[in-house]
């Protein structure tokens, strides 16, 4: 079976990368959070509602949130993407503007950098809008 876009190994390696992102997020927000909790905190069942209260830990689980409320559009329009093609390349760099936006964004939400993590999310949004168009159209 022949993939439907000459575009379907850059797809792929956007798809492998975005994977490797959404790990980071669940990597670091862990770590984050064992750091301050301890590491029985994360071995045990987590029955108690003990969340960290440090910021960074803080920002880093809001972050993984934030990525993961956008990440299932991103993988049903690269599948869309996959499954019609992309023969202008639009979509595949849509996908890519997306990628990079996203992970700009993760040491911008740890500093706590204000209107310039804004911008980069709205770039990422972006990213999702040239994919959505290069089906589209």
């Amino acid at each position: 079976m022949e993939p439907a876009s000459a575009n379907a190994t850059h797809l792929v390696v956007v798809l492998c990368l975005s994977v490797v992102l959404l790990l980071f997020h669940i990597l670091l927000q862990g770590f984050l959070a064992t750091r301050e909790l301890g590491s029985a905190w994360n071995a045990g069942p987590r029955d108690a509602e003990l969340a960290p209260k440090s910021a960074k830990a803080g920002r880093a689980a809001r972050a993984s949130k934030n990525y993961q409320e956008t990440y299932p559009a991103f993988i049903g329009l690269l599948l869309g993407l996959a499954f019609m093609g992309d023969p202008t390349g639009f979509g595949i760099g849509g996908a890519w503007v997306w990628l990079i936006a996203r992970i700009a964004y993760v040491p911008l939400y740890l500093a706590g950098i204000p209107y310039i993590r804004s911008l980069v999310w709205m770039l990422s949004l972006a990213g999702l809008l040239i994919m959505m168009a290069a089906l589209l159209f």
